[in-house]
């Protein structure tokens, strides 16, 4: 039996970056008052389709979605925006003008070719401020990214922002690209040609040098919006160059979510190839409205943590606790005496490894020693008898044994000795 493709095993090596990650969120969101949500991995199918648009890839060919024995549809979340959506409309999170800012980490699912840094079941970290129109809240949003990102350590990147505007301003801008493109259809990508008619505007999203190259002279969708828009616009800058924050206008970024309005952004990494962004969000003033709820705005991003992982995991360094106490036992006595040792080494928070072998002390003391522990207890019969303990410190080649009383007493002052 194999993992399904493109869906992976994390192994403990691998785990504790992802614990680093996970810290590393709780005390850069939750210092800004941020708080965690976890939603269902599960959703009505019908979620998706009313929030993320019909005629997105996600839609139309990405998503997992089924029947259950009840016959309902059923889909695994592809992202996470609409869940949370979903969540402040059911518990009614934003009544009376509440302001809900909310972080999660948690898997997605999506059906697409597996690649580096690209994989079906994958992981997003994202915050969602819910509840105000202030484009000091696109702003803030940004600088958390930015801040979460230096914190990692990584600090090879760029940020990029446009706007997007609105529905009735990308639908006037649509009708003029189609027609710039329509001529050159034939020089498209393959992509950009099946989007001409049913998704123009993500065709500024192109990878394609070629393509790139004839929007380069394409009306340009800023000048498609109405004025207080191109105000909130001009307040994110304002707010953005207030935090000492360095970013680019990409006129072509347009984000794969057709619920974005206003404020679209995305951070680069050069280390990633064609593959470049790794954190990308913008504002949705209409996407908890367009689900059945109230009209509430809000903005957000999502950082794809394996993408992370491939530019920031060289940077994360890990301080693991040393394994103090290798703990070898002789015969059936032992292994019950060591057991009234244990809960005052979980007190301490004294990392152990009990060996559950029977082999002798040697072959035990060279296991120890493999595992690098700093002491190995040793428990036979003749401890047992005399309620002792004897400890050899392996690096040092030293053994001596203690009272079990004198040795439970110095229990505290031996891990802050080593630590």
């Amino acid at each position: 039996m194999q993992s399904i493709r493109g869906m992976h095993d994390i192994l403990p090596e691998e785990i504790k970056y992802w614990q680093y990650i996970y810290l590393a969120a709780i005390e850069t969101f939750e210092i800004a008052s941020y708080q965690e949500i976890r939603t269902p991995l599960l959703e009505n199918t019908a979620l998706f389709n009313r929030s993320i648009g019909e005629n997105t890839d996600i839609i139309n060919k990405e998503m997992y979605t089924f029947k259950d024995r009840g016959n309902r549809d059923l889909t695994l979340r592809p992202e996470g925006t609409a869940s949370i959506a979903r969540a402040v409309i059911e518990h009614n999170l934003c009544n009376n003008h509440q302001i809900q800012r909310l972080w999660y980490l948690a898997p997605m699912f999506r059906y697409e070719r597996p690649q580096h840094g690209r994989q079906r079941q994958f992981h997003q970290l994202g915050i969602e401020c819910i509840g105000s129109y202030n484009a000091m809240a696109d702003a803030e949003t940004i600088y958390l990214a930015q801040y979460f990102l230096n914190k990692l350590q990584c600090t090879d990147y760029s940020i990029e922002i446009n706007s997007i505007g609105s529905i009735k301003d990308r639908s006037r801008y649509k009708l003029d690209l189609q027609k710039y493109l329509i001529p050159y259809i034939d020089d498209l990508d393959q992509e950009s040609q099946t989007r001409l008619f049913n998704n123009t505007i993500r065709i500024l999203d192109s990878k394609s040098q070629k393509t790139q190259e004839i929007l380069n002279y394409a009306p340009k969708l800023i000048n498609y919006l109405e004025k207080s828009t191109l105000e909130h616009f001009e307040e994110v800058t304002d707010y953005l160059e207030s935090l000492r924050i360095q970013y680019t206008i990409n006129t072509k970024i347009v984000r794969g979510l057709d619920y974005y309005n206003k404020t679209a952004f995305e951070i680069k990494s050069p280390l990633q190839g064609t593959q470049d962004t790794i954190c990308g969000g913008g504002r949705y003033d209409n996407l908890i409205e367009q689900i059945g709820g109230p009209q509430i705005p809000a903005v957000g991003w999502a950082i794809g943590i394996e993408r992370l992982l491939l530019i920031a995991k060289d940077q994360i360094k890990i301080q693991s606790q040393p394994l103090y106490y290798y703990i070898a036992t002789e015969g059936y006595e032992a292994k019950k005496y060591i057991l009234q040792i244990i809960p005052i080494l979980q007190k301490y928070q004294i990392k152990f490894e009990i060996d559950f072998t029977n082999s002798n002390f040697q072959k035990q003391l060279k296991r120890a020693n493999k595992k690098r522990a700093i002491m190995c207890l040793l428990i036979s019969s003749y401890e047992v008898e005399n309620n002792s303990i004897t400890i050899k410190w392996l690096q040092e080649y030293q053994q001596e044994s203690y009272h079990i009383k004198d040795f439970l007493d110095n229990l505290k002052n031996i891990k802050q000795k080593y630590h």
